[in-house]
Formats: structure tokens, C-alpha cells, sequence
């Protein structure tokens, strides 16, 4: 989704660049992300998650998909390496099945301890609804 880029994301883009001659990137669309993390997000326009993430020397190419799941656009770019997060459980990985039926490996990078875009959203939230308080 990279709704909102962090560090534990630019991490996690670094050690997936590192395992291949190059790196797309699948992002969700504003529907699927809403369909997914509720009506509140995404906090950023799924052409703006593109963008940012296409600055980032790590990043080729990101392709947006629309689809409940990235298994279509696997199955069409079908890839070497397929690299997910180590809080996906193995058989949890969509698209398993196609790199793997092609000699294939998938890659589950840990991920940097700290970093959520959920709870920077949260605290952003509560930030916002405090009271002002005066400089002096």
C-alpha cells in the first residue's frame, strides 16, 4: 500500500532491491486499499504513492492494481523473486505459486521494528485533535 512512507518502508525497498537486477513495486489501488483498511485511508492518492515511491533510487517501476489481490499482475510479470514482508506467513504469500511453478523464489524481508503507517496515522490524529498550545 505505502499509504504513507516511512522508514521501516524505504528499509524494507532497499533489501528487496538488493536480491534482484530490479525492483517493481505493486501498489494498491484507492479502492482496494479502502476495501481493505476502511474508508479513511488511503491518506494519499494511489498516483502520489506512485510518484514517491518511484523517487527512491531502490524503486524501477510500480504498477497500481485494482484487484483484491497482486496475483494477476504476478502472473504477468512474473517474477524471479517475489519479496513480502516476514509477517506474511509463508503459505499466506499471493503469488506463491507462480514464481515458484517457475523456479522461483519468494523472500520474506523482516521488517524494521518501530515503524506502522496505521499508528503514525493514529498519533497524527490525536495530535491533531489536541488543544493549541501557546509558544511562550
Amino acid at each position: 500500500m505505502f499509504d504513507l512512507l516511512h522508514p521501516g518502508h524505504v528499509r524494507y525497498l532497499r533489501d528487496a532491491r538488493a536480491l534482484g537486477s530490479a525492483l517493481i513495486v505493486a501498489v494498491n489501488s484507492d479502492r482496494s486499499v479502502r476495501a481493505i483498511k476502511g474508508p479513511d485511508r488511503p491518506v494519499h492518492a494511489e498516483a502520489e504513492r506512485a510518484e514517491v515511491l518511484l523517487a527512491l533510487a531502490c524503486v524501477d517501476a510500480v504498477v497500481v492494481f485494482d484487484e483484491d489481490t497482486p496475483h494477476a499482475v504476478i502472473s504477468t510479470i512474473q517474477p524471479d523473486i517475489l519479496v513480502k514482508g516476514a509477517d506474511w506467513g509463508p503459505d499466506a504469500i499471493v503469488g506463491r505459486d507462480v514464481v515458484e511453478a517457475r523456479g522461483g523464489k519468494v523472500v520474506r524481508v523482516a521488517l524494521a521494528a518501530g515503524y506502522s503507517t496505521s499508528q503514525l496515522i493514529k498519533k497524527a490524529r490525536s495530535l491533531s485533535t489536541r488543544e493549541p498550545t501557546s509558544g511562550m
